[in-house]
């Protein structure tokens, strides 16, 4: 008897552990946040890249070489700047990011679904730190519950979300991570309504002297060594939840043009670079979020007539606004 009770001990130690962290995108529980949410308020404007190694263990072959700074700027897109072994993208807002309720801003990255299992991903980490004075950066605390014992390697070995917490690059491509400023509230040196960079640092996922280990001291098991151009984290984009009120810049200074004004069923957008356009109601209520690249046609056939605002935001963060009737 007393040892089928520590057997069911045992299954239930097992079970709590596994079912530690929020699953995969797509899953019931999951807290990924998708790219088209109306809950984005702004992308990152800018990006100070360090590039990292091919395999930090034999520095000699060099730094990867994918993608670059600005591809990890504006909108999701799919275009990714790929950080290697150790490396570091620091970034910056149109307007500071505050701590607002539930999380603030997501991190996205290009990690794919296991064709066999949706539980699962080929998943590339990364930590994440926040600066509301440039200076000092504050990370916030990562946990990772994969097993240490068979070291992660090559794109046909996967990985389950659940057991990952506070990394970016936990849910797959399209699907952002999120994080909570009120996590690292009464941090010295950090004040969590003023935030003005996030630095994302890739993860060195050996499992031997040269790994990267989460604040439990317990070492992150993720692909190693990714030794050729596209290796380590691949950046794609951050995207706002909760920021300080800015001033919206006139459209003028934007090459995108909108008609007819009033309209009946459809605004034509034309733009001369990608842009967001988020279409509002006079109270502020978001009824249309679209991402355009030169040409779009606009359904507004459905909304109710009157008047209305269009906010136009280009891949640097900044955002311009006008209005229209609907008639």
């Amino acid at each position: 008897m007393n040892r089928l009770i520590a057997i069911f001990v045992l299954v239930l130690s097992s079970l709590n552990v596994w079912s530690q962290y929020a699953p995969q995108a797509g899953i019931a529980g999951s807290t990924a946040v998708p790219a088209s949410s109306q809950l984005i308020m702004s992308w990152a404007n800018h990006c100070s890249l360090q590039r990292g190694w091919l395999n930090i263990q034999q520095k000699s072959l060099g730094f990867t070489s994918s993608g670059d700074s600005t591809l990890a700027i504006g909108f999701f897109d799919h275009s990714v700047v790929s950080l290697g072994d150790s490396g570091v993208a620091t970034l910056s807002f149109p307007s500071m990011i505050m701590n607002g309720a539930g999380a603030d801003f997501v991190v996205f990255e290009n990690g794919f679904t296991n064709p066999n299992n949706t539980e699962e991903a080929f998943l590339e980490l990364a930590f994440v730190e926040v600066s509301s004075d440039n200076v000092h950066f504050t990370r916030f605390p990562a946990h990772s519950l994969t097993q240490t014992n068979t070291q992660i390697a090559g794109s046909g070995v996967y990985m389950n979300a659940r057991l990952i917490n506070n990394l970016a690059g936990k849910y797959v491509s399209g699907f952002g991570v999120p994080f909570d400023l009120e996590e690292l509230n009464g941090s010295p040196n950090l004040d969590v309504d003023h935030i003005t960079q996030v630095r994302i640092v890739d993860v060195v996922g050996a499992i031997d002297e040269w790994g990267c280990k989460d604040d439990s001291n317990h070492l992150i098991n993720d692909p190693y060594p990714t030794d050729f151009p596209t290796g380590g984290f691949d950046l794609d984009a951050v995207g706002v939840l909760h920021q300080q009120p800015n001033s919206v810049e006139d459209i003028s200074r934007l090459n995108v043009a909108f008609y007819p004004n009033p309209a009946n069923d459809f605004l034509i957008i034309e733009s001369k670079e990608p842009i967001q356009i988020c279409l509002t109601d006079l109270q502020g209520r978001v009824l249309v979020v679209e991402n355009i690249i030169a040409l779009s046609k606009l359904d507004i056939s459905r909304i109710e007539r009157g008047i209305y605002g269009i906010q136009f935001t280009n891949k640097e963060g900044k955002r311009w606004a006008r209005t229209f009737t609907k008639i």
